[in-house]
């Protein structure tokens, strides 16, 4: 029952390495100093500092257990009030688009619904498998249960502008956890992981509406500015084309030019289409739009230049444009003819709605002056961005922006 009059042992002997009878004596040591014994003969400890002692750490041990016990309800009540706020705005962040060929359609046509008024059963349904990025997005961001709604819409192709399922717009689809395995409770798991599959349901007019049904009213929403744009680097282009989706082109060409490599067209995004068409429908989701753009790849732009522009950008309908550096000398004079801004291009005088093509070269330029020259001739108006030699993702950003706000005045 007595500790024999020993030094303490040095520092690294309590290395929680330790084992064996070095451990019994650093354990034995600890006991000793609590419960009234120092670990050296020459300073002791009496009882009553070691009962003084004993209290003090009692007395600290309620304390924490006792404001512990009255923080955490109002911690879990406060990310409880999180969560549901976090659950309510975050509808409105996004779309869940679909392509046609989802939807499982019904024998009744839009417009015999319509007609009809019936509003019981939904307009239409998709069910989106366990896997589903869509699905994933659905349980993990936006945390939706049974009954939830959330806004949908269909992609309109521009092979497919007949199907009457095609660019069906709501705020109002309803979704359904169908539960699949072991998981036997219609709602996401305590990590966010999707119960099982999930279906969608597209109610009935006049909260489901088609697109088209704005440019049938006379507000035609097609967007007013294409983009002819010099094939960048493929990673570079995946980042574009969501970009240009969301900003919203018409007509969107992808073309060769002197300092484009010709393995750029080898790429995987070129190999799978639906690779590039996933990019553009990613682009949209996030901007809520359903209309892709048309999108065009030639690998000789002379002869698209001289056979086809004609043909798709009138010029007396669309105005182009070809943006361009402004060069300068080792004095910072400006040469050559004075580049114009954005917001100084000439429209002709028309009732119509201004159209705008907008040419964006690669990130060496168009060629000085061959290429400069061909755009020319075929009416093309120089303008810049300034002195600075952008990157082609930032110049494309920066055009199509100013491009709608110029397009937007005549509206």
């Amino acid at each position: 029952t007595t500790y024999p009059n020993e030094v303490i042992p040095p520092p690294h002997h309590f290395h929680s390495s330790t084992k064996g009878p070095l451990r019994r004596e650093r354990n034995q040591i600890w006991f000793v100093i609590l419960f009234g014994r120092a670990g050296s003969a020459r300073h002791p400890l009496s009882p009553m500092m070691s009962t003084t002692l004993l209290c003090i750490i009692t007395m600290l041990l309620q304390a924490s257990i006792t404001v512990a016990t009255r923080i955490q309800p109002l911690a879990f009540c406060h990310i409880r009030q999180l969560g549901r706020f976090h659950r309510a705005s975050s509808l409105h962040l996004n779309r869940i688009l679909f392509d046609t060929s989802e939807i499982d359609k019904s024998d009744t046509s839009v417009s015999g619904r319509q007609e009809s008024g019936v509003d019981e059963a939904p307009m239409a349904t998709v069910t989106l498998p366990k896997d589903d990025y869509r699905t994933i997005h659905i349980a993990k961001i936006l945390g939706l249960h049974n009954g939830d709604s959330l806004r949908a819409g269909t992609v309109i192709n521009p092979s497919d502008e007949e199907d009457e399922f095609a660019g069906l717009l709501t705020d109002d689809a309803t979704i359904t956890w169908l539960p699949e395995g072991k998981i036997k409770k219609a709602e996401p798991t305590k990590n966010g992981d999707p119960p099982g599959s999930l279906c969608i349901s597209i109610p009935q007019p006049p909260k489901t509406y088609l697109s088209t049904q704005s440019s049938d009213e006379g507000m035609d929403d097609t967007p007013k500015v294409s983009l002819l744009l010099a094939l960048p680097r493929p990673l570079q282009l995946s980042r574009i084309l969501p970009m240009v989706s969301q900003l919203g082109v018409d007509q969107l060409i992808l073309t060769n030019a002197m300092k484009v490599p010709k393995d750029y067209f080898g790429s995987h995004i070129f190999r799978k289409p639906e690779v590039l068409r996933g990019l553009l429908v990613e682009g949209l989701a996030q901007s809520g739009d359903v209309r892709l753009p048309n999108v065009h790849v030639t690998k000789r732009l002379k002869v698209f230049v001289e056979d086809e522009l004609d043909e798709l950008f009138p010029l007396d309908e669309v105005v182009r444009v070809i943006a361009h550096p402004q060069r300068r000398d080792i004095d910072g004079r400006e040469f050559g003819p004075a580049p114009l801004r954005m917001t100084d291009i000439e429209f002709p005088k028309s009732d119509k709605p201004r159209r705008l093509l907008v040419a964006v070269g690669p990130e060496g330029g168009w060629t000085e002056p061959y290429e400069l020259d061909m755009f020319r001739d075929k009416g093309f108006q120089q303008i810049t961005l300034g002195t600075r030699v952008l990157r082609s993702d930032v110049a494309v950003v920066s055009l199509l922006s100013l491009a709608h706000e110029v397009c937007s005045k005549s509206e």
